[in-house]
């Protein structure tokens, strides 16, 4: 699989690196990636994008690879980084696709580049903090609550607890995988973690390290304040002012124990038009392995690219 990788100057001086594939007059599809996830696209997903004439282009968000951190950042902040990058390639407009904790912003690109961005899914991404009427904790595996609990005690706890797990994340492997997430995964996600995809996952993660806890740490940080955005759900007063969003899907499993299927139901509640895929059976990873064909076939209907 023949790929770019570049190093992009954003406006205010910091860099992002990004990771290019496809055809270079296709349409962008722009990838969020979970956290914590490096620049390592799956070959079978930039062939399906690919053949429905996508070019994808996947980005590191402050903090990973050789993308300049940046302390403090909302979630709303890669939004103003997408555009760039696509300034940068000459192109205009796109659609985007973001997994677990690349779900925030691929929302946020659909709520703060209307127009620009066409269509976004969301898949089996996390729902705000705190949100009104959801247990936020509730239903995820025991490391999520963990980590999660230390991101809302704070950046001191979350750096401990980070350092911590960093060490096993640069060592794993394909065969290591399943075993290493715990209780993160069920039955149906373990079966998902096998041969390529399972060397896949184990190389996301290994190379999420490669610049130290930096991009996971602000990530984690991100999801457990202000978004900066809203897409339906009571705005803070500093929000961006409301304006056409680009249309939004979301998909989720009802088995996920990385995001609760209680996330994708709040999502799918309190986004007002969202198309939403709830679906029976499917966990955190499993979800994409069995559906991606689909998803990408309903964001390009949601962003009105098909007959």
């Amino acid at each position: 699989m023949e790929t770019e990788r570049r190093r992009m100057a954003m406006p205010d001086g910091r860099s992002i690196e990004v990771l290019i594939a496809g055809p270079p007059d296709g349409l962008p599809l722009v990838l969020h990636e979970g956290t914590p996830v490096g620049l390592v696209l799956y070959p079978p997903t930039v062939q399906a994008a690919g053949a429905r004439g996508l070019r994808t282009i996947l980005t590191a968000r402050p903090g990973y690879e050789a993308s300049t951190p940046r302390p403090g950042r909302r979630v709303v902040d890669v939004a103003a980084d997408i555009a760039a990058v696509l300034d940068e390639l000459g192109a205009d407009t796109f659609v985007t696709l973001g997994w677990s904790g690349g779900g925030p912003h691929t929302l946020a690109c659909a709520a703060a580049l209307p127009g620009r961005c066409l269509a976004a899914a969301s898949i089996a991404g996390v729902a705000p903090y705190p949100a009104r009427g959801l247990d936020w904790l509730a239903g995820m595996g025991p490391e999520n609550v963990e980590e999660f609990g230390a991101a809302i005690a704070g950046e001191a706890e979350l750096t401990e607890f980070l350092t911590s797990a960093a060490v096993t994340f640069s060592a794993l492997t394909g065969a290591s995988v399943a075993e290493s997430l715990g209780g993160l995964v069920i039955e149906a996600d373990q079966a998902a973690l096998t041969g390529e995809y399972a060397d896949h996952i184990a190389n996301a993660l290994r190379a999420a390290m490669n610049s130290g806890i930096a991009g996971w740490r602000d990530d984690d940080l991100a999801f457990t304040k202000d978004w900066g955005f809203s897409l339906g759900w009571d705005a803070p007063p500093d929000a961006l002012p409301d304006a056409p969003a680009a249309p939004v899907a979301i998909w989720q499993g009802d088995q996920d124990q990385m995001v609760p299927y209680a996330h994708g139901q709040w999502l799918a509640a309190n986004i007002p038009g969202a198309r939403v895929h709830l679906m029976p059976g499917e966990g955190h990873l499993s979800l994409t392995v069995s559906s991606f064909g689909l998803i990408l076939d309903d964001l390009l209907d949601l962003a009105g690219l098909t007959a």
